[in-house]
């Protein structure tokens, strides 16, 4: 997809936008328009009282897994609005390299970085079959000269991105890759929880490749460490479900013994389980657990 083409005027029902017979089937299931109040019940922000709900429309768009919502140099005419579904923006450089910079879900506002150079500066990529509402910039700016509040509430949601964006640059020039990855997972359990799903066991849309680009790690450390983690009984991994067992643990973890400290200590509650029997082995578990919190 090389533009995104937004209609002005309301279509008839069931008519669509995108091109192919199966997109249009997809989209026929989804939601097409949402008003004003919609739109800011999403984005978590107040809409003034003198806001007409259907002075202004905005439509719904669906990609599927894989496919390109806008493109690195694309030409900026629309914001974005995550309905639902997962996404990714990347950078990306002359060899074909990615780095992740965000991975936006329900309730996110991207396309952000297109306003200043007019251009799109990141690519955006579903993770999963999605359905985003579309913000023209120009209905933006119309917004704005009618309802001052609003426009200011809208920047409000930018600066919230921008914020979040900056707490993972600090977050990766000064914590260890352990802790990386229990932020990560922290981050991801308090969204879910945000959106109004499980806290405690949910899947990861994202490759262990793209959370390493996202944080700064290789493929193999995002994999070690959510395979100690398990180990350590902080979490449960299933293929991509994750289950999270001591979010507390997580949330202030900073660096795990040597693997090497690992081994002994495992080969210690073997042996102290062959001793003591299972409630031994269980009395030594929580001791583990309290030295993995306290670290």
């Amino acid at each position: 997809m090389t533009s995104t083409h937004i209609p002005e005027t309301r279509p008839e029902p069931g008519s669509s936008n995108h091109s192919t017979s199966g997109e249009v089937a997809w989209q026929r299931q989804g939601k097409l328009w949402s008003n004003l109040k919609e739109l800011c019940e999403l984005l978590r922000i107040p809409v003034t009282p003198s806001v007409n709900e259907e002075e202004f429309l905005f439509q719904h768009v669906q990609f599927k897994t894989g496919q390109r919502v806008h493109t690195i140099g694309q030409p900026f005419d629309t914001l974005f609005i995550v309905h639902s579904g997962f996404l990714k923006t990347v950078l990306i450089d002359e060899f074909g390299n990615e780095q992740v910079l965000s991975f936006p879900m329900k309730g996110d506002l991207f396309g952000v970085d297109g306003i200043h150079t007019k251009r799109y500066a990141s690519e955006a990529v579903a993770l999963s079959n999605c359905d985003l509402i579309l913000l023209p910039f120009k209905k933006f700016i119309q917004l704005g000269r009618v309802h001052a509040e609003l426009e200011h509430a809208m920047y409000s949601v930018m600066s919230r991105e921008l914020v979040r964006e900056q707490g993972m640059v600090s977050m990766l020039g000064a914590l260890s890759a352990e802790a990386r990855v229990a932020r990560f997972l922290v981050s991801l359990s308090e969204r879910f929880a945000e959106m109004g799903y499980s806290s405690k066991l949910f899947n990861l849309r994202m490759t262990r490749h793209e959370i390493g680009s996202y944080l700064g790690l290789t493929l193999e450390t995002v994999s070690r460490t959510l395979s100690a983690f398990n180990e350590f009984g902080l979490i449960t991994v299933d293929q991509r479900s994750i289950g999270i067992k001591d979010l507390d643990s997580l949330r202030t973890l900073r660096r795990l013994p040597p693997s090497s400290a690992r081994s002994k200590q495992a080969s210690k509650k073997a042996r102290e389980a062959a001793a003591l029997g299972r409630s031994g082995s269980t009395d030594s578990s929580s001791s583990g657990d309290l030295q993995i919190a306290a670290l």
